[in-house]
C-alpha cells in the first residue's frame, strides 16, 4: 500500500466525522427550545442534574433507560462539549437540547410520574421542565 492509500484515508475519515458533527449540530437546532424556553432551561439545570442523578440510582428504572442516563451525565460532566461554548446560543444550550431529548425518551420508558416522584425543585420548576423539554403530562 502506498503512502497516498493512507492520505486518502484519513481525509476519509476525516470528512465522514465533519459530516457526522455536522449532521449532529443540525439535529440539535432542529429539537432545541424556542425562545424564552432556552432561558428556562438553563434556569432549571441545577434541578435536572439532581434528577438525572435520582433516576439514574432507582433501580426501579428499566436498565435501558438508567444507561442513557449515565451515560448522559458522563458527556456533561466531560469537558468536551458536542458544541464548543465560543458558538453563539447553541455552545451553551447543548447540554440542556441533549437533557431534554433523553428526558423525552425517559418519559416514553418510564413515565412522567417516575420523573415526577425525583424532581428535587419547585412545582413551577417542575412545570417549566415539563414546557422545555416538551414532556406530557397526561
Amino acid at each position: 500500500m502506498t503512502g497516498s492509500f493512507w492520505w486518502d484515508l484519513a481525509i476519509g475519515v476525516a470528512a465522514a466525522l465533519l459530516l457526522t458533527w455536522i449532521g449532529l449540530v443540525v439535529a440539535l437546532l432542529v429539537v432545541r427550545p424556542r425562545g424564552e424556553l432556552l432561558r428556562e432551561a438553563l434556569r432549571i439545570l441545577p434541578d435536572v442534574v439532581r434528577l438525572l442523578r435520582r433516576l439514574a440510582a432507582d433501580r426501579s428504572m428499566p436498565r435501558g433507560v438508567r444507561l442513557r442516563l449515565w451515560l448522559l451525565m458522563v458527556y456533561l460532566a466531560l469537558p468536551i462539549d458536542l458544541v464548543p461554548d465560543f458558538i453563539p446560543v447553541l455552545g451553551y444550550a447543548d447540554d440542556a437540547i441533549i437533557v431534554a431529548a433523553v428526558l423525552r425518551g425517559v418519559v416514553r420508558r418510564a413515565g412522567i410520574d417516575a420523573v415526577r416522584a425525583h424532581w428535587p425543585g419547585t412545582e413551577d420548576g417542575f412545570a417549566a421542565l415539563v414546557l422545555v423539554a416538551g414532556l406530557d403530562r397526561d
